[in-house]
């Protein structure tokens, strides 16, 4: 049976494959279409179980908004080639559009969305990385609700996308700002108190060995320098030989610091008065706040002011209320 121009659209149109997978596929089904469907989607199966290892670190991320509701996916694959290519993204966003018009609150709700009649999303997907041969996979999905939704797509380059959302309607060019100071400086949360307290913990327990580390190794060089010797060339075993080597340090030398590290190094860890410890660990801990915090950021556009601040000189009851981000790159 001889394949039309317009049965090759046809089943472009219900499975997104390219216009030769489509026609090789009616060829090999005799023109019929359930079957030219079923090779398709055998041949985009196999795919996705070969490389099933391989790691997905490209694709295409977007995010849209509109009366109060923002959505955002990530459709992942494993070259930037594939990645930029136009039937690649308009799946990415016929995908968003599918989940954004239900509403869906769950990426698994939308895998069993139902992208054209008789194809689910996750067997859309199954049935690019067939058509591609690259592994594929949706990830990201995120969404928000809000009087205000900024979406910011970074360079737009469909690699990294926020969304913002301010507690008052009519804020679209502030909602704008905040967007784009979450995809410059990847705020973990809001303010304070919205940080995890695992994160919290985890920060603070840092915070206090690192403080402790420095305190000894202070109080260790300054013994060795009191010595007479140079502290900079025993601050490590390997340095400690190499200078001996370049006749830099005599093996007494050498020696005699290895004891001073050892001796004054444990009595300054037994005596370390804890309000010092703790007073300075918790100066970091208000650093760790000013760079993770978004709304106790200093502002891109004016580091002399916090997000805060900025927010507060549009309205003095202006606010972020919720905020997601995506991206693809390693940072």
């Amino acid at each position: 049976m001889a394949v039309t121009m317009a049965d090759i659209v046809k089943l472009r149109k219900l499975t997104g494959a390219g216009m030769m997978d489509c026609k090789n596929a009616l060829n090999d089904a005799n023109g019929d279409f359930d079957e030219a469907m079923k090779i398709i989607r055998e041949k985009g199966k196999a795919v996705a179980a070969k490389r099933s290892d391989r790691e997905a670190s490209e694709g295409c991320v977007l995010a849209k908004a509109e009366n109060g509701y923002g959505a955002m996916i990530a459709l992942k694959c494993e070259t930037d080639f594939v990645a930029n290519n136009a039937d690649f993204i308009k799946l990415t966003k016929d995908i968003l559009d599918v989940a954004f018009a239900n509403k869906c609150k769950t990426l698994d709700e939308v895998k069993e969305l139902e992208l054209v009649p008789g194809t689910t999303v996750q067997q859309a997907v199954t049935d690019r990385s067939g058509i591609t041969g690259e592994k594929m996979e949706l990830d990201g999905y995120a969404t928000v609700e809000g009087p205000t939704i900024a979406v910011y797509n970074h360079m737009n380059r469909n690699f990294l996308c926020t969304m913002a959302v301010l507690n008052k309607p009519g804020f679209d060019e502030a909602g704008h700002e905040v967007a784009m100071q979450i995809a410059a400086m990847s705020p973990i949360a809001i303010d304070e108190a919205s940080v995890p307290q695992t994160v919290k913990d985890n920060e603070l327990a840092v915070a206090i060995q690192k403080t402790k580390e420095e305190q000894v190794e202070k109080a260790v060089v300054a013994a060795i320098n009191k010595a007479g010797i140079n502290a900079n060339l025993v601050d490590s075993e390997d340095h400690i030989e190499s200078n001996i080597a370049k006749g830099w340090l005599t093996e007494a030398e050498a020696e005699k610091a290895r004891e001073i590290r050892k001796t004054v190094g444990e009595q300054k860890a037994a005596n370390l008065p804890e309000a010092m410890v703790q007073n300075i660990a918790k100066g970091r801990m208000a650093k760790f706040f000013k760079d993770v915090c978004l709304l106790q950021q200093a502002y891109n556009k004016d580091a002399k002011i916090t997000v805060a601040e900025y927010l507060k000189s549009q309205d003095k009851e202006l606010t972020v209320t919720d905020f997601k981000r995506f991206t693809l790159h390693a940072e």
